[in-house]
């Protein structure tokens, strides 16, 4: 691994007590509040025990050391060569992470030594500040808990206007978009971010009543006939989703798979991608759904 367990908790704790006894607290009870602030629940039972018996040669019984100066943790070449690849992923400003100390160091790698197979091209615009701005917005109400209010334009092409209470950030490495689910508000549970203009914090004093609204599951019911590959890309494609495979012919194969209601939408964009090797049979509504895309598409290419 890039970071080794050198950086893990209990190195860090033991970094920490070194630190405090080299300014001069030798307390016992102060040490062990180090322990329990920055380590886990049973290495009460195995830090300090192992230093004061000089176990850990680092301490001395009399709770002193011999070190003069402060545990220090320098990163590796490598560490930096990875942290400076991650900084050149343009999802890494909307978190408002600032990673110093890069200058000079070659990346480990850079987007153009991977391509993320299968993902479609039109994926949130990560580099708008606007977006930034709001995703921060967003951001920041999930960890208060507090409201936020926006615009939106809905399948119709009508303006809405929004109250809720973010709850929490979802991404879609497929789709190449973030959404947020919410709650307190009836409409619909989770809204593509890419969708929202003008996001502020909500100032009023009203509460929004309610909680996450629980999912709604749907299940699909898919024929596939296995040409061209297409029974092992339909299951690398839907790989995220719970489902079941049963074989009905030398070729030909029946596929159920659980999606969320809401994101119905998505999954008839999926299930056209594979053209005629795949066929919905269940549910109506996805069907149904299918169809309707089918034929807006034909007159379309009538035109």
């Amino acid at each position: 691994m890039i970071f080794s367990e050198l950086y893990s908790a209990y190195y860090n704790t033991v970094a920490a007590i070194i630190a405090r006894i080299l300014d001069g607290e030798h307390s016992e009870r102060e040490l062990q509040s180090i322990v329990t602030e920055r380590a886990f629940g049973e290495s009460a039972l195995t830090i300090l025990p192992s230093l004061k018996s000089e176990k850990w040669q680092l301490v001395h019984a009399d709770m002193t050391t011999a070190l003069t100066h402060r545990p220090t943790m320098p990163l590796t070449t490598l560490q930096k060569q990875w942290l400076k690849a991650i900084s050149l992923d343009p999802r890494i400003k909307l978190f408002g992470v600032s990673l110093t100390g890069l200058d000079g160091v070659d990346p480990l790698f850079t987007p153009e030594d991977y391509y993320v197979y299968d993902q479609y091209s039109d994926g949130d615009p990560f580099e708008d500040e606007e977006y930034i701005r709001q995703f921060r917005v967003i951001l920041t109400a999930i960890k208060r808990h507090s409201q936020i209010k926006f615009e939106m334009v809905n399948r119709k092409g009508n303006t809405m206007f929004v109250r809720c209470r973010p709850v929490r950030l979802e991404y879609s490495e497929k789709d190449d978009k973030f959404r947020v689910v919410t709650a307190g508000w009836r409409s619909v549970a989770t809204v593509n971010l890419a969708k929202i203009q003008r996001c502020t914090h909500y100032l009023g004093e009203k509460i929004l009543v309610g909680e996450e609204r629980e999912t709604q599951y749907d299940t699909a019911t898919l024929r596939v006939v296995d040409e061209r590959n297409a029974l092992e890309r339909v299951m690398l494609h839907f790989a995220h989703f719970e489902k079941q495979a049963e074989r009905l012919d030398e070729n030909t194969y029946l596929l159920q798979i659980k999606y969320a209601h809401d994101d119905e939408p998505e999954l008839v964009i999926r299930v056209l991608s594979f053209g005629p090797m795949v066929e919905v049979l269940e549910s109506a509504s996805l069907r149904r759904a299918v169809c309707d895309k089918l034929i807006a598409q034909r007159k379309r290419a009538l035109r």
